[in-house]
């Protein structure tokens, strides 16, 4: 932690930092840095694009060095979510051209899947962990120490990039041949296998998220939700469910 008052001060300067590092202060600092692209870093968003695949534990090494340089978890930097924005306009245009929807419709989904899938959901699920982490994951209830709600929603965008990925970027090049023309099993092997492997890295990057901060415990109990999902994963094989379809049927619907 970073002393927030200088040895001999009288409480003023500590009461201006406080101050700087309030949730508000914090929140429109972020808004502002969206207006000046200039002053993002994309090329160390695009490391951690990378690592998230690849290393994920690497990113979040860095969250603990912004706070030791910061005072702050959470991003400060909003190319991260700059990015993530432009690969939801390529993958929807994409998914919009391999359904053979319109330009109108296709502007639709990408509404939808920027305002509803990414932010919405983004929303919601940020402040369920926020209140459960405070709520019941603190070493120490009455201490210092709490999960910014900005921790995590960037805990929620880094396990999100990867299932955006493999969901919809990915599965473009089987969609139509492979995954919902065909009632063959390995049609359904495909797209269910995907959904496995993307929900699957949406839990682990979220569980080292919350693992990565030191006054957390029992984190392990967000990995629970791995035997649901492989049960699911085996009950919709065996029933012969193919969830890519469904999903395309739900973005069809969605833009009429």
């Amino acid at each position: 932690m970073l002393p927030t008052t200088l040895p001999h001060s009288n409480g003023a300067t500590g009461s201006r930092d406080a101050a700087r590092h309030t949730a508000g202060a914090k929140r429109y600092k972020y808004l502002r840095r969206l207006l000046h692209f200039k002053q993002m870093d994309f090329e160390f968003a695009m490391w951690q694009m990378l690592y998230l695949f690849t290393s994920p534990q690497r990113v979040y090494r860095n969250f603990h060095y912004r706070k030791q340089t910061k005072d702050q978890w959470a991003r400060d930097d909003p190319a991260f979510l700059v990015l993530l924005g432009i690969w939801l306009c390529v993958s929807t245009i994409g998914f919009g051209l391999v359904l053979g929807m319109g330009a109108v419709e296709t502007l639709k989904l990408l509404l939808w899947v920027v305002f509803v899938d990414c932010i919405g959901v983004g929303l919601l699920i940020s402040t369920l962990m926020w209140v459960i982490t405070n709520k019941y994951l603190l070493k120490q209830p009455r201490g210092n120490f709490d999960v910014e709600w900005g921790y995590a929603f960037d805990v929620h965008l880094n396990a999100f990039y990867p299932l955006l990925v493999i969901l919809h970027f990915l599965q473009l090049f089987f969609i139509n041949y492979v995954i919902i023309n065909t009632n063959w099993f390995v049609g359904y092997f495909v797209g269910n296998t995907s959904w496995l492997i993307g929900i699957g890295y949406y839990l682990y990057i979220t569980f080292l998220g919350y693992n990565a901060l030191p006054f957390l415990k029992n984190t392990v109990v967000l990995l629970y939700p791995f035997a649901l999902l492989v049960l699911v994963y085996v009950l919709s094989l065996s029933l012969g469910w193919n969830l890519t379809q469904g999903l395309c049927s739900f973005y069809q619907h969605r833009v009429q």
